[in-house]
């Protein structure tokens, strides 16, 4: 029996290390399918997608992936408990028997431990609120409690989104069984010039007008290579911040932050200088870069309550493989697996208007959005056949 291997990922922007993950499951497991669940227009951290989640779909089909559906926005730019609950959440709804992730460790071994003793251990829960209590931010609380108790530490981004993962499994006792590939580099290295390096790191190169050519494939090359960054994203917040007169119904927004952010702006020139104005020791630069998200996608406390259950799947793209995986089951699935646009679901309208922000920041995407036609990857021989039907454009790759 094939495995059918899931993968969370943001692919801001897919890189080499994205494809290293790819091709070590396809050395393990061969005939695999490979499912990916993938943040849209914005990501965990707040930052905006390079290539918008159209792109993403494509450049994961073709370079292995089978199926890619959409983290819809209300749960991919949230804290990664709630990031990882929904991912995992849909991997499950579509049949994953495993899930594939990068860790800093060699072994899941520590991980496991941690996740357990934060489910189990009732000490855990009165730790972090103690130490929450003294004004420390929410991941110092989880490691002095975790090395109180077990004598572990996890600081690591990466490490620390495997334990929300693994926690969400554990917890809802999903048959899911975990496969970790050590990375390669450091997250937070933003100089390395090795072949793989990290999203953070492309990131800074684009911006820094440095070529990128060497540390992503060749198609993500062609999409990315004429990008260029710009100042949009913070203006716009600029001018939403000094027109909102409420800003404490945004998600994230804690009473009494709303003073802060106001007497930051005026100050500001940069979204990176504003987050650092308004950075505490309680509030990491993270956290604060999710709240302004809300803020500039109009993201309330409200709307977070409404779409706590997840309703629909939304398939950005898949080849015959995922198409042959989908039609296995779709007599069974126990959710909606979305074939048209429908704004009835709360979380696919806020998906349009976040959508609609995207476009005016990067690339005009609301024509695909509407629409709602995946990306279509056949194999013929060895040419890959990549069809993106709202513009009915074949790509041809060799």
């Amino acid at each position: 029996m094939n495995k059918v291997i899931g993968i969370v990922a943001e692919y801001n922007p897919f890189h080499n290390g994205h494809k290293y993950q790819i091709d070590k499951i396809r050395e393990k497991y061969k005939d695999s399918t490979i499912i990916v669940v993938c943040s849209s227009s914005f990501t965990q951290r707040g930052d905006t997608s390079v290539l918008n989640k159209f792109d993403k779909a494509e450049v994961a089909l073709n370079n292995g992936v089978n199926l890619v559906v959409e983290l819809p926005y209300v749960y991919s730019t949230q804290s990664s408990d709630i990031f990882a609950s929904a991912a995992i959440k849909i991997l499950n709804y579509l049949k994953v028997d495993t899930i594939c992730f990068g860790t800093e460790r060699d072994s899941i071994g520590d991980i496991k431990k941690c996740a357990i003793t934060q489910l189990n251990d009732p000490r855990y829960e009165k730790i972090v609120k103690e130490q929450l209590d003294l004004g420390v931010n929410y991941p110092t609380a989880l490691n002095k409690a975790l090395m109180k108790l077990i004598d572990i530490e996890i600081t690591e981004p990466n490490d620390l989104l495997a334990l929300s993962y693994v926690k969400e499994i554990i917890k809802n006792e999903y048959n899911i069984e975990i496969f970790n590939i050590k990375r390669t580099n450091d997250f937070h290295d933003i100089e390395s010039n090795d072949s793989i390096i990290s999203a953070s790191n492309v990131r800074n190169k684009i911006m820094n007008n440095i070529d990128i050519k060497d540390y992503v494939p060749n198609d993500v090359y062609l999409k990315l290579k004429d990008i260029k960054l710009n100042d949009k994203y913070f203006e716009f917040l600029k001018y939403k911040i000094y027109s909102e007169n409420d800003l404490e119904k945004y998600l994230d927004v804690d009473e009494g932050l709303s003073t802060r952010i106001r007497n930051s702006i005026g100050k500001s020139n940069s979204l990176d200088e504003l987050i650092l104005n308004i950075k505490t020791k309680r509030y990491t630069y993270n956290k604060i870069s999710r709240m302004l998200n809300h803020i500039l996608c109009s993201f309330t406390k409200d709307e977070r309550d409404q779409t706590k259950d997840i309703e629909y799947i939304r398939v950005l793209g898949f080849d015959k493989v995922g198409q042959k995986h989908l039609n296995s089951f779709k007599d069974k699935i126990e959710i909606k697996i979305l074939n048209k646009f429908d704004t009835s679901y709360k979380a696919l309208d806020i998906e349009k208007r976040v959508s609609s922000i995207y476009s005016m920041i990067m690339s005009d995407i609301m024509d695909k959005e509407i629409k709602n036609i995946p990306v279509k990857k056949w194999l013929l021989g060895s040419l890959l056949f990549c069809f993106v039907p709202v513009f009915t454009v074949v790509y041809f790759y060799f």
